[in-house]
């Protein structure tokens, strides 16, 4: 088993608006109500979490920010529960963007976990705080799934970005 992801093709640039649907569709995913399930992923922290370590000059805390106060609205939670945990999240991932990407796709992955498990401590945390009750262990389970989908994740958001394998001489490159 190879652990690393490396390959010889170079990477495009990301399209912005490719970086904003996905994000887009990770909160549509967060919309879809799954009933009580501990296993569901939080998509929009695991999208935004992959833009903040692959395009950290461009996505950061203010998008984060701004999708978690979306989510917030949509799930009808605390206010300022998901934004909080959001920009925190951002900001973790923005600050170790460099270090993360040094590591192969599962190692990412148990660098990708404990963030979630802040953003996730944060929202409990915040509802906590509200009045809720503490919730159960099998609460943690969308965090480690989450980290478990990062390979596949990484795969489907970086295939817009890989040059043809097809090699023509006359470019540059």
């Amino acid at each position: 088993m190879q652990l690393s992801n490396r390959s010889n093709r170079l990477l495009r640039p990301a399209k912005p608006w490719f970086v904003y649907a996905s994000l887009f569709i990770a909160l549509v995913l967060n919309y879809v109500p799954f009933g009580y399930h501990p296993g569901i992923p939080d998509w929009v922290a695991l999208v935004l979490v992959f833009w903040c370590i692959r395009e950290p000059q461009h996505i950061g805390m203010g998008m984060g920010f701004f999708l978690g106060i979306l989510v917030d609205v949509g799930k009808s939670t605390v206010m300022g529960e998901h934004a909080l945990a959001y920009v925190v999240l951002a900001f973790i991932a923005n600050a170790l963007a460099r270090r993360i990407m040094w590591f192969p796709s599962l190692l990412q992955a148990l660098h990708v976990l404990p963030m979630l498990l802040v953003a996730q401590g944060l929202m409990v945390g915040v509802r906590m705080f509200a009045g809720e009750a503490i919730p159960e262990w099998d609460h943690l389970l969308s965090s480690v799934v989450g980290a478990a989908l990062w390979l596949p994740l990484t795969y489907l958001l970086l295939l817009p970005q890989f040059q043809p394998l097809d090699r023509d001489d006359n470019r540059p490159i």
